[in-house]
């Protein structure tokens, strides 16, 4: 099934290759996807795919046959060896799939809002794993949305996709300047609750129950002027040890779940 790839220095391998770097992201309007599970979360949520690669041996072992059956009729399919496929992939124990696929805008008037939306804004992170996490804990919470703000780190990285576990998929994002989604908040009469060290108040305190939207920046320098001026409340984090800081895909998580156990946990039940 497919045409098999022999030599790396096959122009398709080299291409495949090219998306590493994020200029050629960018340039081509294309990313790379690894692994059956994330395809196929990529598949429900309507991504069109451009190329996929597989390793027979790798595949067939994983039992990933079913993503390449439903895929050959629809884009073009190369088999590669093993030594290829490796080249390929960025993350070790890969089920022997991967596939470019066509980045999508994630533009603001592409989101449609619950009546009382709980909303996660990120402004500024810089670790692929970090913000891959942050989708994963978005995820799992049931987010109205993720605003990806300052974009200093590409959400096509193939470390961001890896991290999240395919949940950038499964999340709906928005990419947009600071100003557009402070513009967007206020025009839908969502609270803004920014996270800051200054006149703050400790995060479990704050109402969470009315339509709001929860910012978080880089750890180092937090979110900018913007947010801080723009925020109904500012809130923190507790913190009783030497370190003063945490990792921003932790805090999320703590709020967030804060936020949910306020809201009832949206009258879901624990799987």
């Amino acid at each position: 099934m497919g045409v098999r790839i022999t030599s790396p220095q096959n122009p398709r391998i080299k291409f495949a290759l090219s998306l590493r770097k994020a200029s050629a992201r960018k340039r081509e309007h294309l990313f790379i996807i690894e692994g059956q599970r994330e395809i196929r979360l990529a598949m429900q949520s309507g991504f069109r795919f451009h190329t996929l690669f597989f390793c027979p041996e790798i595949a067939e072992k994983n039992h990933a046959g079913t993503v390449i059956d439903e895929l050959k009729d629809q884009i073009q399919i190369f088999e590669t060896t093993r030594e290829i496929f490796n080249k390929l992939v960025y993350r070790e124990g890969s089920d022997g799939l991967l596939v470019i696929a066509h980045q999508k805008k994630f533009a603001p008037g592409e989101i449609k809002f619950a009546r009382n939306p709980l909303v996660l804004v990120v402004e500024g992170v810089e670790k692929p794993g970090n913000l891959g996490a942050i989708f994963r804990t978005a995820d799992a919470a049931g987010v109205d949305a993720v605003i990806v703000c300052g974009q200093v780190t590409d959400m096509f990285n193939p470390n961001v996709v890896r991290a999240s576990l395919g949940t950038i998929f499964t999340v709906p994002v928005v990419l947009c300047s600071s100003e557009e989604a402070v513009e967007l908040l206020n025009n839908l009469d969502i609270n803004i609750y920014t996270t800051a060290l200054s006149a703050s108040v400790p995060y479990h305190v704050i109402d969470y129950t009315v339509p709001c939207a929860i910012v978080l920046g880089a750890e180092d320098a937090g979110v900018t002027a913007i947010w801080q001026k723009s925020s109904d409340s500012n809130i923190l984090i507790p913190m009783f040890g030497k370190a003063d800081s945490m990792n921003v895909s932790v805090v999320t998580s703590i709020v967030l779940y804060e936020a949910l156990r306020q809201r009832g946990f949206h009258g879901r039940e624990f799987q």
